[in-house]
């Protein structure tokens, strides 16, 4: 007798379903929590373009961010822009995700989970940016739990992606893209940090 499908695996479908209508049409916003990146908030030491002093994604972390560029081109989801706060996390998801295009980064999409006292103005500042959004496709932004949560008012788990539609008025919520589900890495796998985290970023 054949198991039934999971009760996950079927939200999981109707959840990529009603994001795929979603994307459809040109000028939709993908908000994608960074992958896997074991830890909660960064080292007191932390520094921008010092990817050592960061938290970082692991080796499933890198294998999520694969898989999240590889579920979109499965669905035909234009992406034709990728912004990304200025956090390593957040770049190499979407390097790592979206191989072809480059990345262009955006201070209004920095975490300000160590100091919310500029959250408002950053949020707001975020909010403009996405309603100067019109396409061509469809934008994806790798940015932070936090930033998502003030935008949207949802928490996304790692990895995964609320798509809005930009309007003047705010941002829509159309759907949910729910993170691809964890794969087994080998034991062998390359376990250094890749090389866009490797090298200090220069502003």
């Amino acid at each position: 007798m054949k198991a039934l499908p999971s009760v996950r695996s079927a939200v999981f479908a109707l959840l990529l379903s009603a994001a795929a209508g979603a994307l459809a049409s040109d000028a939709s916003v993908i908000l994608f929590r960074h992958a896997t990146a074991p830890g909660i908030g960064d080292p007191a030491h932390m520094r921008l373009g010092d990817c050592s002093t960061q938290r970082n994604l692991d080796r499933q972390g890198r294998t999520q961010a694969r898989h999240i560029g590889e579920q979109l081109r499965q669905m035909g989801v234009p992406v034709r822009a990728v912004w990304t706060s200025q956090w390593c996390r957040t770049r190499e998801t979407a390097a790592l995700a979206f191989p072809q295009l480059r990345p262009v980064e955006q201070p209004a999409f920095n975490s300000f989970f160590g100091d919310p006292s500029g959250a408002d103005e950053q949020t707001a500042q975020a909010r403009t940016l996405l309603q100067g959004w019109r396409g061509p496709g469809v934008l994806v932004v790798s940015t932070h739990q936090v930033n998502i949560a003030a935008l949207t008012g949802i928490s996304p788990h790692t990895g995964e992606g609320i798509v809005v539609r930009p309007t003047a008025a705010g941002l829509q919520v159309l759907g949910r893209i729910p993170a691809p589900a964890p794969a087994p890495v080998p034991a062998d796998a390359h376990d250094s940090i890749s090389k866009i985290t490797r090298k200090k970023h220069h502003n």
